[in-house]
């Protein structure tokens, strides 16, 4: 897992309607990037409903909310129109950026061991370093932690 302080590894990735994001492109805002399983699936679905919910206060603070999951553009704008969300969703299928974050590796559910994402998030300062990490992130209060944690940082600078 990428560790606060290092340069985050860049990425350009496919968004819901199939435009191309690049990290590069968002310097000078705060991103906030999560990384989450699988697209209209309890957990996920209400990280991302917590994450539209709170999108005003984000973007109030200069941030970007972008999701990550190994699902296809397609799958991500049935997810966006299903459940009205107002963040950006982006495709890795290739599980690349997952790798290059450490946000995919193994798990464990019911006793057996797979491969697949591990539910974190990076908070990634304008200069293009991390400059927060929850690497196993628990759905309920997260959004909060890391809108707080934005906060505390912003005042620090």
């Amino acid at each position: 897992m990428i560790e606060e302080g290092r340069k985050a590894p860049e990425f350009c990735l496919p968004n819901q309607d199939n435009v191309e994001i690049c990290l590069r492109d968002l310097k000078g805002k705060w991103v906030i990037l999560y990384f989450y399983p699988k697209d209209m699936t309890p957990g996920c679905t209400t990280e991302a409903c917590d994450f539209t919910e709170a999108l005003p206060r984000f973007e109030a603070l200069d941030a970007v909310v972008l999701g990550v999951s190994p699902d296809s553009p397609e799958k991500h704008r049935r997810f966006i129109e299903k459940k009205d969300l107002k963040i950006t969703l982006l495709s890795d299928e290739k599980k690349e950026v997952l790798k290059a974050y450490g946000a995919w590796g193994p798990k464990k559910m019911y006793g057996r061991e797979f491969e697949g994402v591990i539910r974190s998030t990076f908070l990634i300062d304008p200069e293009g370093k991390v400059a927060a990490v929850w690497p196993k992130v628990r759905v309920k209060g997260h959004v909060e932690a890391v809108r707080e944690r934005l906060e505390a940082l912003r005042n620090e600078g």
